[in-house]
C-alpha cells in the first residue's frame, strides 16, 4: 500500500523503530528492557500468587513467561512497566508501581549461550526486573495465550521452571527469593 492524501501510511509512535532498525540496532549495541513478575498479595503485603503468562515461542514450542520488553527512547522506566503490564495482561490490571520504582536486579541477555543465565539469541540486552502487584482483572493479551496464577512455590517448582525460557526461570526464582517466598 502507498501512501496518499486519502489513505496516509500511519507514523510509528515516537521512539519506536521499524524492524530494520532494530534489527540493526540489535547488532550494534545493548537495549534497555524491564522484566516484571506481577504478583497478588495480600493485606498484609506478602505475595501469595505469581502470574505466569503461556506464550509460544518462534520455533512454535509453548512456554511459560514474565512480562518483557523495551524501553523506548524518551520514555521513563515506571511508564514502560505500565505499558508493558497493560499490553500482556490488559488495560484494567491495575499495576501498583511504587513512587520509587527499584529492580531487585539487572539481568544480562546475551546472544551468547553461557555468558550469564540469561540468554536471547537476537541480542544483547540490559533488563530491569521488578516485582509488580496488580489489584485489577488482568486477561491475557497481544500474544500470550494464558494466564496462571499460581501460588510461589508451584511458580519456583522444577516442572514449571522447564518450560521457561532464556533465564526466565532463574528471574523468577531470584524474585521469589527477593520478597522472602523462596
Amino acid at each position: 500500500m502507498t501512501a496518499s492524501a486519502e489513505f496516509p501510511v500511519p507514523e510509528r509512535p515516537d521512539g519506536w523503530l521499524s524492524g530494520d532498525e532494530i534489527a540493526q540496532v540489535r547488532r550494534s549495541m545493548p537495549i534497555v528492557y524491564v522484566d516484571a513478575i506481577p504478583v497478588r498479595v495480600d493485606d498484609s503485603g506478602d505475595v501469595i500468587a505469581v502470574g505466569l503468562l503461556l506464550r509460544v515461542t518462534r520455533e512454535g514450542v509453548m512456554s511459560r513467561a514474565l512480562i518483557s520488553g523495551r524501553v523506548m527512547y524518551h520514555e521513563r522506566v515506571r511508564d514502560a512497566l505500565v505499558r508493558h503490564i497493560e499490553k500482556d495482561l490488559g488495560p484494567v490490571a491495575l499495576p501498583q508501581i511504587p513512587a520509587s520504582p527499584q529492580p531487585f536486579t539487572v539481568a544480562e541477555y546475551f546472544p551468547t549461550p553461557g555468558v550469564t543465565a540469561y540468554h536471547d539469541p537476537r541480542q544483547h540486552a540490559v533488563s530491569l526486573a521488578y516485582v509488580v502487584p496488580v489489584l485489577g482483572d488482568c486477561l491475557p493479551q497481544h500474544d500470550a495465550i494464558d494466564l496462571a496464577w499460581l501460588t510461589p512455590e508451584e511458580a519456583c517448582a522444577e516442572q514449571v521452571q522447564v518450560e521457561m525460557n532464556g533465564g526466565q526461570g532463574v528471574l523468577l526464582r531470584q524474585a521469589m527469593a527477593h520478597v522472602g517466598r523462596l
